[in-house]
């Protein structure tokens, strides 16, 4: 168990708190929720550079690192949903990616092919973090609502590049 298994597995943990967080009524809340939402997004991108920089890079980490993201970002997109501020069907197209990327995954797992994330995928995932990070904070004005709707849609644009351009580089998968 390297440190940015060790990383990833860090940002699983703090996803509970982060939600917990979300849904309780106080003032600062919503400010720790944040918190733990930019502590845990930054242990993503700290596990991704340590890993190729060391050269850790491992099978456990090709898998588990874009799983941990896909929980943090999902689970704090259905409560952005409960709370009003982001339309469901947005969300169930993002989370209905993440599930046929993950068969995806599973069927070239079961093909001993370990498939990374692509550009466009981390390009995805740091918008909608960054997204997330505005809804959450909920600042409100004019010039920060067009900026929250200019990422949704960035989010939900790049989710949809993103899955045609995975199957299409991974064609190959689906072949027997």
């Amino acid at each position: 168990m390297n440190l940015p298994n060790k990383l990833t597995i860090l940002r699983v943990i703090m996803i509970p708190f982060f939600v917990v967080f979300m849904y309780l009524d106080f003032t600062a809340a919503k400010w720790i929720a944040l918190g733990i939402f930019i502590a845990a997004a930054i242990t993503d991108t700290l596990d991704g550079q340590i890993a190729r920089r060391c050269n850790l890079v491992t099978t456990f980490g090709k898998f588990m690192d874009p799983l941990a993201d896909k929980l943090l970002v999902c689970s704090a997109m259905i409560a952005l949903v409960d709370q009003g501020r982001i339309p469901a069907w947005i969300v169930i197209i993002i989370i209905a990616r993440e599930f046929i990327i993950s068969g995806f995954r599973l069927i070239a797992a079961e093909k001993g092919v370990v498939i990374a994330a692509g550009i466009w995928g981390k390009l995805k995932t740091v918008v909608q973090m960054v997204m997330v990070c505005f809804l959450i904070g909920n600042l409100g004005g004019k010039v920060i609502f067009v900026i929250e709707q200019v990422l949704i849609y960035a989010a939900l644009v790049l989710t949809i590049i993103s899955l045609i351009d995975y199957l299409i580089s991974n064609k190959n998968v689906l072949k027997d």
